[in-house]
């Protein structure tokens, strides 16, 4: 018996999810690691009595110290924020077979 009539196999796969966002959300949290890393030396340079480009506002080891937890805490989110988009975007939506019914391979 032929079922040809409104009959479409695509209709029966998943659809994969579109990973533009996921590369979008994954770049930002990269920029986000990086402004980190950067807020995160100016103030040690600044408390190692070198104070770079950030200057005139971070002349005092109080405001130096707060550029430092600033830029850890934004590392920290843009390394999280990173791994979750990665591991979203890793993720097979397909029909998964179990291992013991897949074709031995010599």
């Amino acid at each position: 018996m032929k079922l040809s009539d409104g009959f479409d196999a695509r209709r029966l796969r998943p659809r994969n999810a579109s990973t533009g966002r996921l590369r979008l959300g994954a770049g930002l949290a990269a920029l986000l690691a990086t402004l980190g890393v950067l807020l995160s030396m100016a103030g040690m340079a600044t408390l190692l009595g070198r104070p770079a480009g950030l200057s005139p506002l971070n002349e005092s080891p109080t405001t130096a110290g707060v550029f430092i937890i600033i830029g850890l805490v934004l590392l920290s989110t843009g390394v999280l924020l990173w791994r979750r988009c990665r591991r979203r975007s890793r993720l097979s939506s397909d029909l998964s077979m179990a291992p013991h019914l897949m074709k031995k391979r010599d």
